[in-house]
């Protein structure tokens, strides 16, 4: 059984990095600012404290994912750990949802050839239209 740290509480941000949620402490920031994390469905902040038993809803792209917070890790753990330190609440529906969302978007957006990356603007678009609020 791994060691975690005896915490009472930590960031929102951190501890979504270190559940390998999201890749980077980066990008869990990024979906508290834009309001893809919530508890009690009331959006948190990066720096929002967090305790254990706490649940916490995440969107992560078509699907809205529910879980538990069991254990607090400071240290970014490998992925089979990282597992203890959440439990899964979502259900099978919302899967099932998401996986369907997932085959209906088979939309391809391309730029002509040799136009080069999205511009800022078209970038912000398509991540509306990927991930609408």
């Amino acid at each position: 059984m791994p060691e975690y740290d005896s915490l009472e509480k930590m960031r929102v941000d951190r501890w979504l990095w270190s559940a390998r949620l999201y890749k980077t402490r980066n990008m869990a920031s990024e979906a508290c600012k834009k309001n893809w994390v919530k508890l009690n469905d009331q959006p948190l902040k990066a720096s929002k404290e967090i305790r254990k038993g706490d649940i916490i809803s995440i969107k992560l792209g078509p699907l809205q994912k529910v879980v538990k917070v069991e254990n607090l890790s400071q240290k970014r753990l490998s992925a089979p750990l990282a597992q203890n330190l959440l439990s899964d609440l979502t259900t099978p529906e919302a899967y099932e949802k998401a996986k369907e969302h997932g085959k209906r978007l088979t939309l391809r957006i391309t730029n002509k050839k040799g136009t080069g990356r999205p511009t800022k603007k078209q970038r912000r678009d398509l991540e509306d239209f990927l991930y609408p609020d």
